[in-house]
């Protein structure tokens, strides 16, 4: 293939039985365009035929690029190792189960070709159940646009289009998938969103589980400091030190004028005190945690360049055959 204009990126965990039919809907769809383009699809440590049918795949289209993880590591780790092995000036996400119609992918190019960085799906009608999945949905979409200041109304969905040097040097850990817009905020890329249809899942069932909610809440901690204090950690840090030695030495001062004008009995009040003295001192800590964790990452600014999610094997029509292990 000559130099690819769209890479697909599709991670898979457990979907042999959608597999010819996502793959026959991606053909007729980019085919038209009459541009090169990829379908990376990121085996996620599937237990069933899945890696056996994406080669057979492979072996009759060159567009197949398979990238094997060695375990189950899952959305986000494939998505990242889809990511990085995308050579395509546009970047295109989306879940391997059919929720996704493929025929939607022009919709997002087009908005691309119009001089935006990220188009974002909305799943404007949900199929979701009400409870488990619509309202805390909207709960969490809700605090994610108050933290990243990005007025999306769907952050959770993996179809995407992104111009490929957006996603350089971007980390997806454990749920960061669905934040990938917030952590883009930082570089001040042109968002918009387009809606999408949201289509019952036609086989199997979905992996999510309520479990999930609460890692969902741990990330957009992690979010909020990514984008407000990632590259000046003490600012958090020594503002709330600030706060505690500030009113531990209030305490400790109003305590030294009563003692001094008013004959407080200091025995009396040796509570006070030592509650005084204890938050002056977790003041000092917090501000030079807070100075460690700047230098920490201004280190891992400068140096870090590690893969976290290590890749068994990458399959092209070429190498199809030969053993997919290392």
């Amino acid at each position: 293939m000559s130099a690819v204009k769209y890479s697909i990126v599709i991670p898979i965990f457990n979907e042999s039985k959608v597999l010819g039919e996502l793959h026959g809907q991606l053909v007729r769809v980019m085919e038209p365009l009459n541009e090169p383009y990829e379908m990376i699809f990121v085996d996620d440590g599937s237990r069933d035929d899945s890696l056996e049918i994406l080669k057979a795949l492979a072996r009759r289209d060159d567009h197949v690029v398979i990238v094997v993880h060695c375990r189950n590591f899952g959305q986000s780790a494939g998505l990242a190792n889809g990511f990085s092995h995308a050579s395509g000036e546009i970047v295109i996400s989306m879940d391997g189960d059919l929720q996704h119609d493929p025929s939607e992918i022009p919709n997002f190019i087009k908005k691309i070709d119009e001089g935006y960085d990220l188009v974002s799906g909305w799943r404007e009608n949900r199929v979701d159940n009400l409870w488990t999945r619509k309202i805390p949905s909207r709960i969490a979409n809700w605090i994610m646009a108050k933290i990243s200041g990005i007025r999306l109304r769907d952050f959770g969905t993996t179809f995407k289009a992104y111009r490929r040097d957006m996603l350089t040097d971007i980390e997806l850990i454990g749920e960061m998938h669905r934040f990938i817009p917030a952590l883009l905020s930082r570089r001040g890329g042109a968002i918009c969103e387009i809606p999408i249809k949201n289509i019952q899942r036609p086989v199997g069932k979905s992996n999510y589980n309520i479990m999930r909610t609460f890692h969902v809440i741990f990330d957009m901690m992690t979010i909020k400091f990514l984008i407000s204090y990632m590259d000046r950690p003490l600012h958090i840090y020594g503002s709330i030190g600030m706060i505690f030695f500030s009113l531990g030495f209030l305490i400790a001062a109003l305590l030294s004028l009563l003692y001094y004008f008013a004959g407080l009995v200091i025995q009396d009040h040796i509570g006070n005190l030592i509650l005084s003295i204890l938050l002056m001192i977790l003041g000092v800590q917090l501000s030079a945690f807070g100075l460690i964790m700047e230098v920490i990452s201004r280190i891992y600014n400068n140096t870090s360049n590690r893969k976290i999610y290590p890749v068994r094997k990458v399959f092209t029509q070429t190498n199809i055959d030969e053993r997919d292990y290392v």
